[in-house]
């Protein structure tokens, strides 16, 4: 049970329920006017959280990518690939 005190076999329960989730996830960022380079990393105030995996100039959106970036990093958060400025939106709910 994970709302129980400690007992013997807390990790186990807690590495069960967890699997499934990764610790990273899949977000579209919309760049700031410039594109970064596939490979980049994504910086959340100046410290890596992810990695650029693919960008494009779309027609109606303009600068875009995807990006795995780790799962505790707030959907608000502002972040910077290559000295670009990218907002998240998250492409899966979950």
């Amino acid at each position: 049970h994970l709302a129980k005190g400690c007992y013997r076999g807390q990790e186990t329960v807690a590495r069960l329920h967890n699997m499934g989730r990764p610790p990273r996830r899949l977000v579209l960022l919309h760049f700031d006017g410039a594109l970064p380079e596939p490979g980049d990393e994504v910086l959340r105030d100046g410290r890596p959280v992810g990695r650029i995996g693919s960008v494009a100039q779309h027609y109606e959106l303009g600068p875009i990518g995807l990006a795995a970036v780790k799962r505790s990093v707030p959907l608000d958060a502002q972040l910077v690939a290559a000295g670009i400025a990218a907002a998240q939106e998250q492409i899966v709910a979950g």
